[in-house]
């Protein structure tokens, strides 16, 4: 089946869940993956722990939307299967740093910022290819974390299996 926004939205709800306050995450409390921090700069004022704890699914997904795919401009990907997996990992790594990834998969400078000639570089290069070789940077990039930062490694069973589903579409 061909990734809609409806069905990315709702496979990056079911992954992150509801509420959670595991000690170890560096995000802290969570709810749909949405972190104090982030609920915080989305409503453009302090919030507090029990505004996480009830922020409404809906909320959750206008956030992801508009901070994790179109402000960043990664809604410009084309494929959508790459667009699939650029969102996921936008939302999971941040948006800037998966455009950089992109951007050294497409040979341009990596800046972090999706411009036009980004845009054209990505989009150029063979869909499958640049899957592949962002899946891979990702899987990496998990690595990286747990060898930085051994309290990681308590998340690490979970981050595969979220980049294995992007291995069985």
């Amino acid at each position: 089946m061909i990734p809609t926004l409806d069905s990315m939205l709702d496979n990056v709800i079911r992954r992150e869940g509801g509420y959670t306050d595991h000690p170890n995450d560096r995000g802290g409390q969570t709810n749909w993956g949405i972190t104090l921090d982030t609920l915080t700069n989305w409503r453009g004022r302090p919030t507090t722990a029990e505004d996480v704890r009830n922020l409404a699914e809906s909320e959750a997904r206008a956030i992801y939307q508009a901070r994790y795919l179109t402000e960043p401009g990664l809604h410009k990907i084309t494929d959508p299967y790459v667009l699939s997996l650029a969102f996921d990992c936008s939302i999971n790594h941040g948006p800037h740093r998966v455009i950089r990834w992109l951007q050294k998969i497409a040979g341009v400078i990596d800046d972090g910022n999706l411009g036009p000639v980004s845009e054209v570089a990505i989009n150029s290069v063979e869909p499958v290819r640049l899957y592949h070789k962002l899946l891979a940077r990702r899987i990496v990039f998990y690595g990286e974390i747990v060898n930085n930062d051994r309290s990681q490694a308590a998340f690490i069973l979970g981050w595969l299996r979220r980049a294995a589903e992007f291995v069985e579409v």
